[in-house]
């Protein structure tokens, strides 16, 4: 990498980014709002820093992507800032190091959504790096995106058969070995979606050869997904007592002969929902609205379904988006002290596989917060967003800024419970996510990608 595409001042190329957070470490009397989010952003990144190195699969590739998304709006904001430079001059040795650790797996033992995590990581890796000319290595991620992580998903993961009731195919979340089928659940399925969304664009925007392929499958999930919303009786996409609809972590159909009857892995409850699989799904619709004209030749070229118009599809998932835009309003942001919740299911909470569903938070905001999807879900996140930073910073260790798992008060937890009941018509008395079986150093460094995630969010709210 040559340092002058990351220090552009002479007199301060010389001075290492550590060597400048002593100065800044009180940040809450400055009066400059923007100012001071840059310095929590830039100490949020140094604590990330010293704790993103861990060797969970999924959680790992999850809380780089993380970073890699925050990265892009410090980047965006502040694009001559020297702090912000050195910060991805950092960000370049650390992805050199995540690809020997993902050379290091034993693939046999992940399940399938441990390789949607490292392929969308992977994606925003090699446009990263793209952007400084380290053209070798962001050629190793594509491939990683590519031939790894996507192709497993196509071939191993997604079921080619045709007799699934009451919805043909989808993605079962399997282990690569094939010891065990897995479940069709929504995060699952949502990351073969947006992956495959992502990797047509990124792919035409390179002007790549055999990219049919990807719309194929960008087009299957999106006719997977909304053959379920059809089937209102399941409420795979469920409405709120009031406005907007969420939808759930799993769907569930049980009749005889049912291929969707499965409560295990992980343990299924009525009513599951999860922020993180807001967020992507938002995602994946927009990027197939932004690439509309491609999805409707290629549907015509292969006579997919002869009813398909472009005006129709873009109605459909515009509504899908703002329902979606406004559960999330309602639902996942508490009435009391106005910050983004996780929903009160302990499916999600629990100690069963609360460390596999904590980062959902922020998830929901990396994909909520960026232009792309704030321009289409209809409502306004940003002073959630806001508030919702305020709290995680005010509730850090001030000595490290580490990042906790919770951000709130039990006062307004209750409230909150009472109102996520009376929207989405259950809810599970739960506060605090049980991670006793969760090692701390996993923990740490998902809690500090949500913080990230919603930095990431707020910058990009300035």
């Amino acid at each position: 990498m040559k340092r002058r595409r990351f220090i552009h001042s002479v007199g301060i190329s010389g001075i290492a980014f550590s060597g400048l957070l002593p100065a800044i470490s009180c940040v809450s009397n400055r009066k400059d709002p923007e100012e001071e989010l840059k310095q929590q952003a830039l100490l949020a990144f140094k604590r990330f820093e010293e704790v993103w190195d861990f060797s969970d699969f999924w959680k790992r590739g999850n809380t780089f992507d993380a970073c890699l998304v925050f990265a892009n709006a410090m980047q965006k904001r502040w694009p001559d800032d020297p702090q912000v430079s050195e910060m991805n001059e950092k960000i370049v040795k650390m992805l050199e190091l995540n690809l020997a650790f993902f050379a290091s797996v034993n693939f046999g033992v992940m399940w399938a959504d441990d390789f949607g995590w490292w392929g969308l990581m992977a994606l925003n890796a090699r446009k990263f790096l793209l952007k400084f000319d380290e053209i070798a290595l962001a050629d190793k991620y594509w491939t990683l995106a590519d031939d790894l992580c996507w192709q497993h998903k196509k071939n191993a993961a997604y079921d080619h058969t045709t007799d699934a009731l009451p919805v043909p195919h989808g993605c079962r979340n399997g282990d690569a070995n094939g010891q065990s089928l897995g479940v069709k659940n929504t995060v699952t399925n949502v990351l073969l979606f947006l992956l495959s969304t992502r990797i047509y664009r990124l792919a035409k925007a390179e002007k790549r050869k055999d990219t049919d392929k990807y719309l194929d499958m960008a087009y299957r999930q999106w006719v997977w997904f909304t053959e379920w919303f059809k089937l209102e009786e399941y409420e795979f996409l469920k409405r709120l007592t009031t406005e907007g609809a969420l939808v759930q972590e799993r769907p569930m159909a049980e009749f005889e002969g049912s291929g969707y009857t499965d409560k295990i892995h992980p343990p299924w409850a009525e009513g599951w929902v999860w922020t993180g699989d807001q967020g992507m799904l938002v995602a994946a619709l927009s990027d197939m609205i932004s690439e509309k004209e491609d999805y409707a030749k290629f549907v015509e070229k292969h006579n997919l379904d002869p009813e398909f118009t472009v005006s129709g599809f873009e109605a459909k998932a515009h509504k899908i988006i703002r329902s979606i835009g406004k559960g999330v309003k309602n639902a996942l942001i508490s009435t009391s002290d106005g910050l983004i919740r996780e929903a009160a299911c302990l499916s999600s909470l629990g100690p069963v596989h609360g460390g596999d569903y904590l980062a959902g938070r922020g998830i929901m905001m990396r994909y909520l917060g960026s232009d792309q999807e704030k321009s289409l879900i209809g409502v306004n996140l940003d002073n959630a967003v806001r508030k919702t930073i305020k709290a995680i910073w005010e509730t850090r260790n001030p000595g490290n800024n580490q990042f906790q798992p919770e951000y709130t008060t039990t006062e307004n937890d209750k409230l909150y419970i009472e109102q996520f009941r009376k929207l989405w018509g259950l809810a599970d008395d739960v506060q605090k996510w049980d991670l006793k079986p969760m090692p701390a150093e996993h923990k740490n460094g998902v809690c500090q990608a949500v913080g990230l995630d919603m930095l990431g969010a707020a910058i990009n709210s300035l």
